[in-house]
């Protein structure tokens, strides 16, 4: 996944865009959108458990 923090392309605002592949998600501020970004990073390295696996 390639993450990208930049400001909005509205230049009448003051937002900031999290640009997720092709989707992005605007913050009121650039701590906010870099604040997403961290939880978002440390959620996608945090171990994952499988459920187990029934026997067929």
């Amino acid at each position: 996944m390639h993450i990208l923090v930049r400001p909005s392309a509205n230049t009448k605002s003051q937002r900031w865009q999290v640009c997720l592949d092709q989707m992005a998600v605007d913050f009121r501020s650039e701590k906010e959108a870099r604040l997403y970004v961290s939880t978002l990073e440390a959620r996608l390295r945090a171990p994952h458990l499988l459920p187990p696996q029934s026997p067929r």
